[in-house]
């Protein structure tokens, strides 16, 4: 009896539900109206695409970026001098708000990190890495040790370019930065205090960040597009890779948005989009050869648009065009907004400028403008900033030539047969002192009053300016000892 009590109550209560139910279902479609399901549908419709296309993206594998940019990725030990007044010299300072070594008296080392970019030791990386340093060393993945040439260097870009004497080194392809899209993964790979061989990783948080940082340094045509991530960067992971999900890379690491010189959120990342004409320019002729429009420039607000009357907030304004510039002979005038340089779409000043420092003076690009609410394009023909329209195709590598003979750096294998660490060899005598006080070709110059030499820029950089009397020593192409005293006038 109480089992069919207890059966007819649990009957009765599954009945109840059942019945609630059907009315409330009942009740919400007649609540929701044609439009109302229509939205309803759509936004499911659109949850479940974006459902699947996450699903149907592969997973991002950190591991196999690592394991194709680290052994890419080099650590960099320069020796900076201190100053004539013997004030402490930090390259990292401004950069990152703090000191990335030890403050002390006499030469110092800071440590940074590079990029090879090329299978017969090209490496890139910040010009602040190696500004004013008598000796870079650069340590390969694999512990191997060199001492660098720095062909060449660029301020207003902040990049270096340096050579190792060494081949067959692993080295990262180059990307298109200007396909990197906003909230996509990113890795960095660098040396932080000292900890070689780091990887660390975020997304892309924007682009095209201009932080003042270079023009503050006394860039006059600094140019700062920077890619920003959140992926963590510290001291010494400057002139790092930043590399995409395929193993590409697509920026050099460059400085972090800091109060303490640690790391607190976002870092910076010149685009190798840019670095890629600079560090060619570095390469071929030891100097960037930088083309120049002519125009100040000014990104456009709500402000400025209303008081020029301009009808969006697309493009760069023209305050002032310079006379006898390229704008100015191309025909573009104050107050004109330029939307496009050659076919890319320009937004910002920092847009504009990256764009134009991929062309070389001589250079003819199409530069797109609206003015009267009409749009125009013209053709500039780029010049430099001395007004040339050409550009010299000879090497500046005047610290190749001293004393009347030119020198080199010495490979490892040179110096391993003629048991010496540090060397530069003279590869050609002319009619100069060192031919007079009977020093032979192919001798290697060791030491100049005291003091190793290990690249042809030492050599340059102790002459330079130097008189009286001058200890040369070395070794010659048998491997004998020899020193020779000289004087200089």
């Amino acid at each position: 009896m109480i089992k069919s009590m207890n059966f007819k109550k649990v009957l009765s209560v599954l009945a109840i539900a059942i019945i609630g139910g059907l009315i409330a279902l009942g009740v919400n479609r007649l609540t929701m109206n044609g439009d109302n399901s229509s939205q309803f549908t759509q936004h499911q419709n659109a949850k479940f695409t974006l459902a699947e296309k996450l699903a149907a993206s592969p997973e991002v594998n950190f591991v196999s970026v690592a394991e194709i940019a680290t052994p890419s990725v080099v650590h960099i030990i320069s020796t900076i001098k201190s100053s004539p007044r013997g004030q402490m010299i930090n390259p990292f300072e401004e950069f990152f708000g703090g000191p990335s070594f030890p403050q002390q008296q006499g030469p110092q080392q800071a440590t940074g990190s590079g990029v090879i970019i090329r299978q017969n030791g090209y490496i890139v990386t910040n010009n602040h890495v190696v500004d004013n340093a008598s000796t870079v060393e650069v340590v390969l993945d694999d512990k191997r040790s060199y001492v660098a040439e720095v062909i060449g260097t660029d301020p207003e870009t902040d990049l270096a370019l340096l050579k190792i004497d060494e081949d067959n080194l692993p080295f990262l392809n180059l990307g298109n930065s200007d396909e990197l899209k906003v909230g996509e993964w990113v890795v960095a790979v660098g040396n932080p205090f000292n900890l070689t061989s780091t990887v660390t990783a975020g997304i892309v948080s924007a682009k095209g960040r201009n932080i003042n940082l270079l023009r503050e340094r006394g860039g006059d045509y600094a140019i700062e597009n920077f890619i920003q991530t959140d992926a963590a960067v510290n001291p010494g992971n400057s002139g790092g890779a930043l590399v995409n999900t395929k193993g590409e890379l697509i920026g050099i690491n460059t400085a972090i948005a800091s109060q303490t010189g640690s790391y607190s959120g976002y870092s910076f990342a010149i685009p190798i989009n840019l670095a890629k004409k600079i560090v060619g320019d570095l390469k071929d002729f030891g100097e960037v050869k930088r083309a120049i429009l002519g125009v100040r420039i000014q990104d456009v607000t709500q402000e400025l648009a209303d008081e020029k009357g301009l009808r969006n907030l697309n493009g760069v304004f023209v305050p002032s065009v310079s006379n006898g510039g390229s704008a100015d002979k191309a025909g573009i005038k104050e107050g004109d907004v330029i939307i496009k340089i050659g076919d890319v779409v320009v937004n910002k000043g920092s847009d504009l400028q990256e764009q134009i420092s991929k062309y070389h003076p001589g250079d003819k690009v199409d530069v797109t403008v609206i003015r009267n609410k009409s749009e125009k394009v013209f053709t500039a023909v780029l010049l430099s900033k001395d007004g040339s329209n050409e550009i010299s195709s000879e090497i500046n590598r005047d610290e190749k030539k001293v004393l009347g003979a030119e020198i080199e750096n010495t490979s490892r294998e040179e110096r391993l047969s003629l048991k010496i660490k540090h060397g530069v060899k003279i590869v050609k005598l002319g009619n100069g002192v060192i031919k007079q006080k009977g020093i032979p070709l192919g001798f290697v110059i060791t030491q100049i009053d005291k003091t190793p030499m290990y690249t042809t820029k030492d050599v340059e950089t102790l002459l330079k300016g130097k008189s009286g009397a001058v200890l040369i020593e070395g070794v010659t192409s048998k491997g004998d000892k020899e020193a020779f005293a000289i004087r200089l006038d």
